[in-house]
């Protein structure tokens, strides 16, 4: 389904490019006619497109060479201008295939590139460091379909293109327990410094969507992504161990979290110690029936700090802003500041939780308690919620500096012939264990631990770094 309200607003032209390959990959001088303009961090000077290496786009050829070769190509300018790889209306299936720095992967509308569902066109790479294991399997795993590692300047973007994981065959054999190696990730870019995903529609991944780790200066904005509701872990975005973040105008349709903050698992992420921190994510619309708008962890053993959520609306989802966190992840989750939910249907308006107890081994370390403190959320309105709060923190070690103020949830009601009459069995609307914090002006009346204190729950004034980033416009 595409949300008109995310169709790509820089786009002022449509047209079939028409280029030159020869020794020298460049651009024939274009009319006004057919010309496509568009919005970027940074433009590019050389441009090819896909097919002048070879490729089909019948939706049967396999194109992995034809990507890997084009990109080959065009790293030669990377100091140099910069290249563009123009994917054309069709349907490209292809493996996984490698970026390059100072590079742009552009998708023309109509186009189409298709992961290939054969796991001999998918690389094994070795774990992650901050994880120590595979997620789905203990075993390394499969690399992403599209990937890179260590860049400078990467844009993949387009005029509403699409790139369809084809994930029906993994998420089957993970139902199976088949899984010998954790399943591939749709984009993932390691260790990359000015990186930009935008404009497009991203479905189907066999496992999270876009998964920047160990990176920093991303901008995320303008992507439709759907994955059907039922299918574990296809997470939409899932910064990880990341600086300098902007979330922003994108709408997610998940089985699992909409976007997901993590910074490392257990023992190996309190060791590689890189935190998520500098993120804003802003005007985004989740719908995830089993899973959180916004989850932090469970994996934080890295640490997340300062994040800035603001303006985001969920319908019929299991959470909004979600906190997980368990004895053993260390870390810390800290300076969490929320502001403008609009929630539709919801079982959870606040939750957090400190028993999430999902280890990657027997080896971590039971003392090693995280710290989670200063989580403020203010102007919530919801409907049609089940629980206004769960708030469970851990014994000895509770959950501290939470600020609620401004907030309206009214209540899924019951009809009579569906009440329980049984009171024990009754849902309070709160719940709350090991937290301290304060409320002002929420309704329905919040726990004890959380008493009101006719406070307002602050939100930074100031802007982050990333959110001084100019968009160019730049030309094909």
């Amino acid at each position: 389904m595409k949300n008109p309200i995310f169709q790509n607003s820089y786009i002022i032209g449509v047209i079939s490019a028409v280029l030159i390959f020869g020794s020298l990959v460049e651009c024939r001088v274009p009319s006004s006619s057919n010309k496509i303009d568009y919005t970027a961090i940074n433009c590019r000077k050389h441009s090819a497109i896909l097919t002048d290496f070879g490729a089909v786009g019948d939706g049967k050829t396999l194109n992995t060479k034809a990507f890997n070769s084009a990109i080959t190509k065009l790293s030669q300018y990377a100091n140099d201008g910069g290249a563009t790889l123009i994917v054309p209306p069709g349907k490209w299936l292809t493996g996984s295939f490698n970026l390059t720095s100072h590079f742009t992967l552009f998708l023309q509308k109509d186009a189409v590139i298709l992961a290939s569902q054969n796991e001999a066109d998918w690389p094994q790479l070795p774990v992650l460091p901050s994880y120590g294991r595979g997620r789905d399997a203990p075993a390394g795993r499969y690399s992403s379909l599209i990937f890179g590692t260590h860049l400078t300047d990467v844009i993949i973007t387009g005029n509403n293109g699409t790139i369809d994981g084809q994930g029906s065959v993994w998420w089957e054999k993970f139902k199976k327990g088949e899984m010998k190696l954790t399943r591939p990730y749709m984009i993932e870019l390691m260790y990359s410094d000015q990186i930009q995903i935008s404009n497009l529609n991203l479905i189907n991944s066999p496992y999270w969507f876009v998964h920047p780790i160990y990176s920093s200066n991303i901008i995320v904005n303008g992507l439709t992504i759907r994955a059907p509701l039922d299918v574990p872990n296809t997470d939409g975005v899932n910064p990880d161990s990341c600086t300098n973040v902007r979330i922003e105008d994108n709408y997610i349709e998940s089985g699992d979290d909409c976007i997901a903050i993590k910074s490392g698992w257990d023992q190996y992420g309190i060791k590689f110690g890189k935190p998520s921190e500098h993120i804003i994510i802003r005007r985004v619309t989740c719908i995830s029936p089993k899973s959180a708008m916004v989850a932090i962890g469970s994996e934080m053993s890295g640490g997340v700090q300062d994040v800035r959520i603001e303006d985001l609306t969920a319908i019929n989802t299991e959470s909004a802003v979600r906190i997980k966190s368990a004895v053993g992840r260390g870390g810390f989750v800290k300076d969490i500041f929320v502001k403008g939910l609009n929630l539709n249907t919801m079982k959870y308006v606040f939750w957090m939780t400190g028993s999430y107890g999902d280890h990657p081994d027997s080896k971590f370390d039971p003392k090693a308690l995280p710290e989670i403190n200063g989580i403020n959320f203010r102007d919530v309105t919801a409907k049609n919620a089940t629980i206004a709060g769960k708030l469970e923190g851990i014994s000895n070690d509770p959950f501290t500096g939470i600020c609620i103020s401004n907030a309206t949830i009214e209540m899924f009601v019951k009809k009579d012939s569906d009440i329980e009459m049984d009171a024990k069995k009754v849902k309070l609307p709160w719940n709350c264990t090991d937290v301290a914090g304060v409320t002002s002006n929420v309704v329905p009346q919040p726990c004890a631990l959380l008493p009101d204190k006719k406070v307002d729950c602050p939100f930074p004034t100031d802007k982050l770094a990333i959110e001084n980033v100019q968009f160019k416009t730049c030309s094909i």
